[in-house]
């Protein structure tokens, strides 16, 4: 994972759980993909009660996700925004207890979740999309024989080269958010 100045490294079992909360990960995905935004404005996109949404929201503060955007507006209005663009954890320090176990699990569903959300509403809109999104878009698997180390390289490489890309896009008015969702897990029941 790029060590960038928005990249959040979670380090304690609590903070990872109240991060792996379902509408915790949600909120909070939202924050840095549109940007601030109100507890009623988040309920309202999540069909959500707004006294719920904001309990959750007071959990990412508490632990450091998401802070008060100061923005001006209404006085008893609270914006809140993300406080890091990406976080980052170790999967080893996780897996040692069953709390980390189980929090690790809810995330990867929740990262497959959005995985089939995207697919559906790109195979919904594709006969809209310009060509050049339809030719540049898909999804792929292959499956390669590594060593532990070698997928550890991949990682470093592939987030590297996605922060490269971002930076020579950051200006150009056809880059839009593309979701890119990654696994490399060994294929178990294989020999080695």
């Amino acid at each position: 994972m790029s060590q960038s100045d928005g990249v959040r490294r979670v380090g304690e079992i609590e903070e990872f759980k109240a991060l792996a909360h379902p509408l915790r990960a949600r909120l909070l995905g939202a924050l840095r993909e549109h940007g601030p935004a109100t507890a009623t404005e988040l309920a309202h996109r999540f069909a959500t009660d707004t006294g719920s949404t904001s309990y959750h929201l007071r959990k990412l503060e508490q632990y450091g996700f998401i802070a008060e955007a100061g923005d001006p507006g209404h006085p008893r209005a609270r914006r809140w925004q993300a406080v890091h663009h990406v976080n980052d954890w170790s999967a080893v320090d996780m897996a040692a207890t069953a709390e980390g176990r189980e929090a690790s699990a809810v995330m990867r569903r929740q990262q497959v979740d959005i995985l089939i959300r995207d697919v559906v509403a790109y195979e919904a809109a594709l006969s809209t999309l310009p060509s050049e999104w339809v030719d540049a878009s898909g999804v792929g698997d292959l499956l390669a024989r590594l060593t532990p180390a070698s997928v550890n390289t991949l990682w470093e490489r592939f987030y590297a080269h996605v922060d490269e890309l971002v930076a020579q896009d950051a200006g150009d008015p056809a880059a839009r958010p593309v979701s890119i969702v990654v696994a490399g897990l060994p294929r178990l029941g294989d020999k080695p």
